[in-house]
């Protein structure tokens, strides 16, 4: 009889700890619905993409290796990628293992995102990227930007037939017309687009063009032997070249000096 008693106590005992806890894990359960419930009306909600299994470091991703999930704003938003990102993640691999349920970010895919790859995105197959230094006035006193096209003028004191540098007798001529401009200084257009054009191009040292290997071999030996270079700002739709150009130094200047003036005069009565 006794030992029936201990058992009943026992099993009444037992049922009312599964019931407080069960009551417990309720109460805990409904705060947690409640915490969420308060982040999603302060913060909102995002459909985020998230793994739909576990996978492997270095996993190539398919369609089938990334679901959806809905979350609250804070924290993610602009962070976790998104269904408008699921076509840039297909076919790229992971940098770490991940489980099933966990939030996507760029951090976990190789190379990140692609809107902020580095300048070498979008230099141009067979073309090279070469930085040269300017100051303000070499630069139409900064005022280039990324994306506008320049011709580089270079002014240079050429060796005499004995190979001498005659420094008092210095030559100018146009070096290469129609240059894309990739970069001032640090900023490209990507970067320009990116900070709402709240930074201005002003206040470089350097121009990054977009040039073909020998002319980045012609723009590197014009620093190297101490040369002027001087950048000319082109209205964008203008594509023209101008043919043999020459080279002008100080008695270019006094015999044609006039002869420009004149047509400089012609032109501007022609408007």
């Amino acid at each position: 009889m006794q030992r029936k008693i201990v058992l009943i106590v026992s099993l009444v005992a037992g049922l009312i700890a599964a019931l407080l806890t069960r009551a417990y894990l309720t109460v805990k359960e409904n705060e947690i619905l409640a915490e969420k419930k308060r982040l999603v009306d302060r913060f909102g909600t995002i459909e985020v993409l998230a793994f739909s299994h576990d996978v492997p470091s270095g996993t190539v991703l398919t369609k089938s290796d990334i679901g959806k999930m809905t979350m609250p704003g804070r924290g993610l938003s602009g962070q976790a990628l998104t269904m408008e990102n699921l076509d840039d993640v297909i076919g790229r691999k992971t940098v770490t293992g991940h489980k099933a349920g966990e939030v996507l970010f760029w951090y976990d895919i190789e190379g990140g995102d692609p809107s902020v790859r580095g300048l070498s995105a979008d230099v141009k197959r067979q073309m090279r990227a070469i930085s040269i230094n300017v100051n303000g006035s070499a630069s139409v006193s900064g005022m280039i930007k990324p994306n506008d096209h320049v011709d580089v003028i270079g002014t240079f004191n050429f060796p005499d037939d004995e190979g001498k540098i005659k420094r008092g007798d210095p030559v100018t001529c146009t070096i290469l017309q129609n240059v894309l401009v990739l970069a001032t200084g640090k900023d490209t257009s990507k970067s320009q687009t990116r900070e709402l054009g709240m930074r201005t191009s002003g206040g470089y040292s350097t121009v990054t063009l977009e040039v073909t290997p020998r002319e980045a071999e012609m723009l590197a030996f014009a620093e190297q032997i101490k040369g002027r270079l001087i950048l000319t700002l082109r209205n964008r739709n203008d594509t023209s070249s101008e043919k043999e150009l020459p080279q002008v130094d100080y008695m270019k200047i006094r015999q044609e000096m006039e002869e420009l003036n004149q047509k400089r005069q012609l032109r501007l009565g022609g408007r």
